[in-house]
């Protein structure tokens, strides 16, 4: 059930909704977004590459991460809060541009993620409501090009799923 991404940007409510299927069961699909050693191995588009320097998942927890370009030297740091958490159902939470020791970076937008799973015939739905403080925030990600960024990520992880069943 391979299926494109549906990207949708509602720069009036300040919201980016994505959804993608994925050919992998529910729990496989929900440890590759929640897991540190395998969401760095699709999170950044290629030729970056993701690492985690630390993740506590849990309600109140926190993945501090970064994405590094191919030189090696550009290196860009984000923090993610988790706020709720329903195991195999939905995450919610904060990712923030920030520094190596997690301070937040203010002149960059703060994007507040809601990401719910959902099995469907063997396959796997995620879809995520990307919400901004303004409208303008939502256009600077847009213009860093989070579309195909993100759908190149997305790439990754279908290439990446078959190899962890």
């Amino acid at each position: 059930m391979k299926a494109g991404m549906k990207f949708d940007v509602n720069r009036e409510s300040r919201i980016i909704n994505v959804e993608r299927s994925f050919d992998a069961s529910l729990p496989l699909v929900w440890d590759a977004w929640t897991k540190p050693e395998i969401l760095d191995q699709w999170w950044a588009p290629k030729p970056w590459k993701a690492g985690t320097v630390e993740q506590l998942f849990e309600e109140g927890g926190f993945w501090h991460y970064y994405m590094q370009g191919p030189d090696g030297n550009d290196k860009q740091y984000c923090l993610f809060n988790y706020e709720k958490i329903q195991k195999h159902k939905f995450y919610t939470g904060s990712d923030a541009f920030c520094d190596e020791g997690r301070k937040v970076d203010d002149t960059k937008p703060i994007a507040r993620w809601d990401v719910k799973f959902t099995e469907e015939a063997g396959a796997t739905l995620v879809s995520m409501s990307i919400g901004f403080d303004s409208a303008e925030d939502l256009d600077t990600q847009m213009e860093m090009g989070f579309r195909e960024g993100f759908n190149m990520c997305m790439g990754n992880l279908d290439e990446l799923l078959p190899t962890l069943k």
